[in-house]
C-alpha cells in the first residue's frame, strides 16, 4: 500500500471543523495516509492538540516553505475559496480539493460559491461535501463540470458517549456556538426565558469562544441578558477544553435539561452531534445539516425557526414526558455510532484519492 501526504488547511483552530481535523487525521494514519494541518492563525483549538503535525503560518514565505518541504499529493483547502490559487501561485502542481464547511447561512454560501467559481475551475480537481442538500444542490447548479465527493463527516462516539456525573440541582437548557447571526443566539434566548418563566429553577448554561465572537454580537448579547432578567441564571463557560465535553453533555442530560440549537443553517453541525452521542436530548431549527442525524421525535427534536411558542412546547415535551426523552436519547446515540464511524469516513476518502488518481 504506498503511503500517500495531505494537508488540510483552514483559517483558525476552533470549532466544528478543528473537531473534524484532529479526528480524521488520527484515522487517516490508520488507513495509510499521512495527514498535516496548517492553519492561518492561532487559535483555542490548540490547546486539543494530538501528535499531528500542526503548522501556523499566514506568509506566502512559510507556507511556500511548508509544502515545498514536505511534498503533499494533495491539499485540501477547507471554506477558503482563496487559498487554491494561492497555493498554485506558490508553485504547488499536486491535486487541490476546496472542501465545503462552516460556510455559513444560505445567503453566505452562495456568495462564497459564486465568487469561487473562477477560482475553482483555474485552480482545483475536485470539490467534497458533506451530505448537506443545499450545498450538495449549489455545487450541482453553479459548478456541474467540478468533480464532486459527497463524503459524511465523523464523530468519535467513543469518547462523546454517556458519563456518569453528578446531577446539576437543576434542569440545565445549554447552547454551544459562536455569538455571531448565523448561530441565531438571540432565539436561544427568548426561547429561555419563556421556559424560566414556566420552571423558575431552571438554569441556561452557554458554551462559547470569545475570540470568534461577533463584538457587535457580544454587546447585544449583554444588553438582552439584563432585559430579560436572565444575568443571574445563567452560567458562561469559556474555551472549554473538547475533551471535557462529554463531561457537561452528560450533566446536562442527567439534570433533566436539554441542549438548543438555534442556528438557521450548518453544514453538519458537530455539537448537536456530539451532545445526542452523549445521550444529550437535542431540540433543534432544521438547519438542514442536522438533518443527518436528527429525526423528529426519533433521535432528538425540531421546531419552526422563529416559532418561540412551538419551541417552548417542544422543549418542555422534552424535558417532562419521560417515556419519550428515554426513547429519543437511546435512538440518538444508537444512531451517531452506526452511522459516523471515523472509518468509514477513511474508506470514503481513499476513495476520493484513488479517484483522483492520487492512490494508484
Amino acid at each position: 500500500m504506498n503511503r500517500v501526504k495531505v494537508l488540510f488547511t483552514f483559517y483558525v483552530p476552533s470549532g466544528g471543523v478543528d473537531t473534524l481535523n484532529r479526528l480524521r487525521t488520527a484515522v487517516l494514519k490508520r488507513h495509510g495516509i499521512e495527514a498535516h494541518l496548517l492553519y492561518l492563525s492561532t487559535g483555542s483549538g490548540l490547546q486539543n492538540n494530538s501528535d499531528t503535525p500542526i503548522f501556523t503560518a499566514s506568509s506566502d514565505e512559510d507556507i511556500h516553505h511548508i509544502i515545498h518541504t514536505h511534498h503533499y499529493d494533495a491539499i485540501i483547502a477547507t471554506s477558503d475559496i482563496a487559498m487554491p490559487g494561492r497555493l498554485r501561485g506558490l508553485g504547488y502542481t499536486g491535486r487541490i480539493i476546496f472542501e465545503a464547511q462552516g460556510l455559513g447561512t444560505r445567503d453566505q454560501a452562495l456568495e462564497t460559491i459564486q465568487m469561487g467559481v473562477p477560482y475553482l475551475q483555474a485552480h482545483c480537481d475536485a470539490a467534497v461535501i458533506p451530505p448537506t442538500d443545499h450545498l450538495l444542490d449549489m455545487f450541482i447548479h453553479i459548478c456541474p463540470w467540478l468533480h464532486r465527493f459527497v463524503i459524511p463527516n465523523m464523530l468519535d462516539t467513543d469518547t462523546f458517549a454517556p458519563i456518569l456525573v453528578d446531577t446539576p440541582p437543576y434542569p440545565v437548557l445549554a447552547w454551544v456556538g459562536r455569538l455571531e447571526h448565523n448561530k441565531n443566539w438571540r432565539e436561544y434566548l427568548i426561547i429561555s426565558s419563556e421556559l424560566v418563566k414556566k420552571n423558575p429553577k431552571a438554569r441556561l448554561w452557554l458554551f462559547h469562544d470569545p475570540t470568534l465572537a461577533n463584538p457587535e454580537d457580544e454587546v447585544m448579547f449583554r444588553h438582552m441578558l439584563a432585559e430579560y432578567g436572565l444575568e443571574d441564571k445563567i452560567g458562561i463557560f469559556i474555551n472549554v477544553p473538547h475533551s471535557q465535553m462529554p463531561i457537561y453533555y452528560s450533566m446536562i442530560a442527567a439534570s433533566g435539561g436539554i441542549m438548543l440549537s438555534t442556528s438557521l443553517l450548518e453544514g453538519f453541525g458537530y455539537a448537536v452531534a456530539e451532545a445526542i452521542s452523549c445521550g444529550c436530548p437535542v431540540l433543534s431549527t432544521d438547519s438542514d445539516g442536522v438533518r443527518s442525524f436528527i429525526t423528529h421525535n426519533k433521535t432528538g427534536k425540531f421546531y419552526p425557526i422563529g416559532d418561540v411558542k412551538a419551541a417552548v412546547a417542544e422543549a418542555k415535551d422534552l424535558m417532562k414526558n419521560k417515556k419519550l426523552r428515554e426513547y429519543i436519547r437511546i435512538q440518538g446515540r444508537q444512531h451517531m455510532s452506526l452511522s459516523f464511524s471515523p472509518d468509514r469516513y477513511a474508506i470514503s476518502f481513499r476513495e476520493m484519492m484513488t479517484a483522483l488518481r492520487i492512490f494508484h
